[in-house]
């Protein structure tokens, strides 16, 4: 209780803390001690200082939080606490109910449906489980795709999240890695080209609903018929869509890109921490219940079939889910789709006009720009950088004030690294396109 205590009188900052920036989590250094058994008060007592302080650490740092897409405005954990006093394990096939009762299967189908219905397959058609992020739910895919086609190719552009190239190694699969476009986009004419050299061999396509850095969405119907002009039927190519962050708001925004089973695709894939927002690790996966049997396996221990990646797994994570979609529901959904690429816009903006180069895709929420030039900025702004760029990707929990303190600090401190014209920003003509480059090279050239 001391510590529950504790916890509600911390949360509230002091009038001075309010405008004073907190500085980044540092390691804390723990070890597991053992308790004392003369004086088991004083342990407890230590245990709870170290939480207060973790805690109060994350509490301020939130509105620092911009460059991963990770919805961190979650106001359900308070309501759903109580739940933590309970181990849920949804053990096997989601589908079928476990011999004990200590899982969360029927808020998991509740889930599964939604989804289903959002991407147009009917309920008798599909099959899926909530996965422990989108890493699992990319592995799970691709697994398909190989038990269907044993010697088929993985096609992927580079732009893809990792976690496609670590699938291709954990099973020992052929991958085409594809260039791609300057906004991100799969490379069609080099996706066309390799579909060609590997044309006696079946194609197992990943395709993107927002890239990892850019956010570029990879054109579906084009695909398709790149792979019917090749000389590819149905039954020898399997597309799964890694759809991680944007599965949540294309379909929300009316984007022409949409992904739906009512085209041939083979799988889905999202986390549902990211835009949807859970205090665990999550995603969701779906594909078609006809694809599924050579990868299920009747375990006796668990009176269950399973066809899952991880087993055992997380049973809190759909009732949070469950949960979130029941409050929120598809107005909720829309409305956060709408405010997040207005705030995107209106970030692009600003940078824009303040001279630094910086490129938005069409329907986006990352906002791509040049990279500090100081670690210590990026890491105070907790950024992700590859190369010359940084990006920040407008979450739900990014308000208009957040991103106004952001930029008004990033503008004070790119004065002291590039004055005098001795250090001048990078050129990011080939990374993000010339026409968004701002460098002095690019304004010489027009």
């Amino acid at each position: 209780m001391g510590f529950e205590r504790e916890f509600d009188i911390m949360i509230v900052p002091t009038k001075g803390e309010i405008n004073t920036p907190p500085p980044p989590r540092k390691n804390l250094s723990l070890s597991v001690v053992e308790p004392d058994g003369k004086d088991i008060k004083t342990s407890s007592q230590e245990l709870d200082r170290i939480l207060i302080q973790y805690i109060e650490t994350l509490s301020h740092r939130t509105e620092y939080h911009i460059g991963y897409p990770v919805n961190i405005c979650y106001e359900h954990h308070a309501a759903l606490a109580p739940l933590l006093q309970f181990h849920l394990n949804n053990c096997g096939d989601p589908f079928t109910q476990n011999t004990v009762d200590f899982h969360s299967k029927d808020f998991e189908v509740a889930v599964l449906d939604w989804f289903a219905q959002l991407w147009e397959i009917e309920k008798d058609e599909y099959w899926g489980y909530i996965t422990n992020g989108g890493t699992e739910g990319n592995l799970h895919g691709l697994l398909i795709g190989r038990e269907l086609h044993p010697t088929g190719i993985i096609y992927a552009s580079k732009d893809s999240h990792y976690s496609i190239f670590k699938a291709a190694r954990m099973y020992r699969m052929e991958i085409e890695t594809i260039n791609t476009l300057v906004n991100g986009e799969i490379d069609y004419a080099d996706l066309r080209s390799k579909l060609l050299l590997n044309k006696n061999k079946p194609a197992i396509i990943n395709n993107n609903l927002g890239t990892t850095f850019k956010g570029a969405i990879d054109d579906l119907d084009l695909v398709l018929q790149i792979l019917q002009k090749c000389g590819y039927s149905n039954d020898r190519y399997y597309i799964h869509c890694d759809a991680a962050l944007y599965g949540l708001i294309v379909p929300f925004t009316q984007h022409v890109k949409t992904i739906t089973f009512k085209k041939p695709i083979g799988s889905v894939s999202i986390s549902g921490h990211k835009f949807l927002g859970c205090p665990m690790p999550c995603g969701i996966q779906i594909t078609r219940k006809s694809y599924i049997t050579s990868l299920s396996t009747k375990i006796e221990y668990i009176a269950s079939v399973d066809a899952t990646i991880s087993g055992s797994r997380n049973g809190l994570a759909p009732i949070f889910l469950w949960y979130s979609l029941c409050m929120k529901g598809r107005a909720g959904l829309q409305q956060d789709a709408k405010m997040c690429n207005e705030n995107a816009r209106y970030l692009k903006g600003q940078l824009h006009k303040a001279g630094i180069s910086t490129m938005l895709n069409e329907s986006s929420i990352i906002v791509v720009f040049e990279r500090p030039n100081v670690p210590k900025f990026i890491r105070h702004w907790q950024l992700s950088c590859t190369r010359d760029m940084a990006h920040v990707v407008v979450m739900p929990g990014i308000t208009r004030e957040t991103i106004d303190n952001f930029f008004k600090d990033l503008m004070q401190e790119r004065k002291k690294w590039y004055q005098v014209g001795i250090i001048v920003p990078p050129c990011l003509a080939d990374d993000i396109g010339s026409q968004n480059c701002l460098c002095s090279k690019q304004k010489m050239r027009h």
